[in-house]
């Protein structure tokens, strides 16, 4: 069979989650299905060693500067048809593909519980190409069961053509031991002290503003202690470089950045506490990227974060500030609850493995184009 594979989010630069999903999860089908062809598209050459050269594998470059889906792509797809189409991360080619079936993966519908905490523009594409997609599609991976109850109740998509595929967590996120590599990490980035983790966009969905008011609350019952917001900066930024400066911060909170992949093991491993109050999230990579480097976790009890963490973090109402600010604490000074956490976290994350999730990808893949 030839599968037909949209690449073109997993050459990115600086993945995060969308991006980081694609590449496993390509990566991942071409390894369980040596026996099937796939062709792969690109915009551009993809960085060397990035996908396996493999001779069942062929690289499709498609130079199209804008539209690049619903033109170049759709274009070669309708013209040397694959037997099936996989959209991992971004939108099925509108108006369709013709006769070739295809499948995309729907990562969240956070911008329809939460559209203020959205830009306007960027709302209505969600919206528009999330319905296109799961419309077009035969079939749709869901990555949570939170993210396929919101595609049955809030899209209409028939519960029989979704697939709930949970992703898996990089076998580089591992905890580090050595106190030099941790130390030397956190130097280069500007941490001193023990320090709260929170790893993701600092965008207002993250609900950020609550995380730094619960610090405030918190700061000065742990010597030294500072709050490190790891990530990419959003438009929401500003704003909460305001309040860092109104709560009198400066200097306690770190925001270092975007953290490269190699780097977080280090990052997650340093930390005292990783917190995650997420208004809502399709899957909360980091949750499990600091469970698997023995972290404990305080992260909210909405949308997919609970089916995640099961009993191995604590679990809060992510717009209660108070009760964010008590949990934290309670991972600071409590080191039975630490370690229990910790090995909850270890044996729990051992449930999301990239061959799994590939695996079943692939079973999909091969349903759609038979049905």
């Amino acid at each position: 069979m030839l599968i037909g594979i949209d690449a073109s989010r997993a050459t990115v630069a600086n993945r995060t989650g969308t991006e980081g999903y694609s590449l496993h999860v390509i990566n991942g089908v071409v390894a369980q299905g040596r026996e099937h062809r796939f062709r792969l598209y690109f915009r551009d050459d993809p960085p060397p060693g990035l996908f396996p050269e493999q001779e069942n594998v062929e690289i499709r470059i498609i130079r199209q500067p804008r539209l690049w889906s619903h033109v170049g792509l759709r274009s070669d797809v309708l013209r040397e048809p694959p037997d099936v189409l996989f959209v991992p991360a971004h939108v099925i080619p509108w108006p369709g593909v013709g006769s070739v079936p295809c499948v995309v993966t729907s990562h969240d519908l956070g911008y329809l519980h939460y559209p203020e905490k959205h830009p306007f523009l960027e709302r209505i594409y969600l919206d528009w190409s999330t319905r296109h997609s799961v419309r077009i599609a035969r079939r749709v991976i869901a990555v949570s069961r939170a993210t396929a109850h919101d595609l049955a109740a809030l899209n209409g998509v028939p519960e029989g053509k979704i697939r709930i595929i949970y992703s898996g967590v990089d076998k580089l996120m591992q905890p580090v031991d050595n106190p030099e590599q941790i130390a030397k990490l956190c130097g280069r980035l500007g941490i001193s002290g023990p320090y709260i983790l929170h790893v993701g966009r600092l965008q207002a969905r993250k609900n950020l503003p609550r995380l730094v008011e619960a610090f405030a609350q918190i700061r000065g019952t742990t010597r030294g202690l500072t709050l490190v917001l790891a990530g990419r900066k959003a438009g929401e930024h500003r704003g909460l470089l305001r309040q860092i400066s109104q709560l009198g911060l400066a200097g306690q909170v770190i925001l270092p950045g975007f953290v490269p992949e190699e780097d977080l093991p280090a990052l997650y491993s340093g930390a005292a506490v990783c917190a995650f109050p997420s208004l809502y999230e399709g899957f909360g990579f980091p949750v499990l990227e600091a469970m698997a480097c023995g972290t404990p976790v305080v992260c909210s009890s909405t949308s997919s974060l609970p089916e995640l963490v099961g009993d191995a973090a604590l679990m809060i109402p992510p717009t209660n500030t108070g009760a964010l600010a008590e949990a934290i604490h309670r991972l600071l000074v409590d080191n039975d609850l630490r370690r229990t956490l910790i090995r909850r976290g270890l044996e729990r994350v051992k449930r999301f493995s990239w061959e799994a999730s590939a695996r079943a990808t692939l079973d999909v893949l091969l349903e759609a184009a038979q049905a």
